[in-house]
């Protein structure tokens, strides 16, 4: 190759006359035919050797190469070889030192570009594989690969001025402290980032899969993505929110995580009775109370303890405020009780209240304070409106009344 070079060149000089240019056209019919060599390499690395690796990825039982595949890591990698021809055959065919050092440090810059690239889709990858694993609800390490990533292309940066200008990496990082003002300023986002992601990350405070609400940022939904800067929402009307990761550490956030590792999820309502309707039980009451499923044993252990209490004291209960005495509000909360521990959908095991809160203008609330053992939305919805619906029904049955404001239908009643 290198005679037929050299008649290429005695021809040029003898024919045509031109000695002077010679040597400047010789360099560029070189770096054309090392640019031809390029292709070629680049056309068997890809159309030969690449396509058998993603074979043989296709084919494999594991998972990491066909996502290194995905992410385009290996088709990174072939785009090695036209580099690497040129920067070994650039001394074989050049006889110009110039061009040798010129060519090779193009090479050179362009297989560090290609490094970083290749770098890039292998961490990215590193990230897709981790979170296929449950324990990548625990740790977003896509905010360290994405740290990483940066530190790589900075280096890029400064190894390529080195290469270019010729001088040693060390001039160019000793210029850094003077611009760590600037710096701090152009990276302040991402700085406050990765602390935000380390403080995450180390106090277990939120993570991929957590439900959160940030009603400052407009957000109520499931956590999707985690990055440096940046935390992906997805609230329950399918829209996405984007919140800086640093706002999760200085912003108030209420993290559902809780309740859904309790088992459970929380029903918290009232009722609120008139107070009018609320009055001592007659005989009568109580007979038909006794037949109720949920109130007989109620029914038979008041009675009792009512009476020995009565009798201990000798009351005289010919008049109604002497002593003790059921009361049909009393036996209501002992039959929601009863109701609400039979139910099949309420987590025993957790927290479990009827209570009464104090008195206002729209009555005495009774309050359900339980936990439905099924968390998912719609259906602790149903379980949550089927317990309402009940007892709204059976608040008659113990002659209590509902407050509620008054409506057109009450004025046309009275109209009547």
């Amino acid at each position: 190759m290198n005679k037929l070079l050299e008649q290429f060149e005695t021809w040029f000089n003898a024919e045509l006359g031109l000695q002077q240019v010679a040597p400047i056209i010789m360099d560029i019919v070189i770096l054309a035919f090392l640019l031809v060599l390029a292709v070629i390499a680049n056309y068997l690395a890809k159309k030969f050797v690449l396509k058998l690796v993603e074979h043989f990825a296709s084919k494999s039982r594991t998972n990491w190469d066909d996502v290194l595949v995905k992410r385009k890591f290996f088709r990174r990698l072939s785009h090695f070889a036209p580099a690497l021809v040129i920067y070994l055959m650039s001394s074989v065919f050049f006889e110009n030192d110039t061009a040798i050092l010129v060519t090779r440090r193009i090479a050179e810059i362009y297989m560090l570009f290609v490094a970083v690239l290749t770098i890039d889709a292998f961490l990215s990858s590193v990230v897709d594989v981790y979170h296929s694993y449950d324990v990548s609800r625990e740790l977003p390490v896509r905010i360290f690969a994405q740290v990483a990533k940066i530190l790589i292309y900075a280096v890029l940066g400064i190894v390529i001025l080195s290469t270019v200008i010729g001088k040693s990496p060390a001039f160019f990082i000793g210029g850094l402290g003077a611009m760590a003002a600037v710096l701090m300023l152009i990276f302040k986002d991402p700085i406050l980032g990765l602390a935000a992601g380390i403080q995450l990350s180390a106090n277990k405070m939120v993570r991929v899969g957590d439900w959160i609400e940030m009603p400052k940022f407009g957000a109520d939904g499931d956590v999707i993505d985690i990055s440096l800067t940046t935390v992906k929402v997805q609230n329950w009307d399918k829209t996405i929110i984007t919140i800086p990761t640093f706002a999760l550490v200085s912003e108030g956030v209420k993290n559902w995580r809780g309740m859904s590792e309790s088992g459970g999820r929380r029903i918290k309502r009232s009722i609120y009775i008139d107070m009018t309707s609320v009055k001592f039980c007659s005989e009568e009451m109580v007979r038909k109370f006794r037949k109720i499923q949920y109130l007989s044993d109620y029914i038979l252990d008041k009675n009792k303890e009512l009476l020995d209490y009565n009798t201990q004291k000798n009351i005289d209960d010919s008049v109604l405020v002497n002593g003790r005495r059921m009361t049909n509000l009393g036996t209501f909360r002992a039959y929601l009780v009863s109701y609400l521990k039979d139910h099949p959908k309420i987590n025993k095991n957790l927290t479990f209240l009827v209570r009464q809160l104090d008195p206002g203008p729209s009555g005495l609330p009774i309050e359900i304070y339980v936990f439905s053992s099924d968390q998912v939305w719609a259906n602790y919805e149903s379980i949550q409106a089927d317990i309402f619906d009940h007892i709204l029904a059976v608040i008659p049955e113990f002659e209590l009344r509902v407050f509620q404001n008054p409506t057109g239908a009450d004025f046309q009643n009275l109209a009547h």
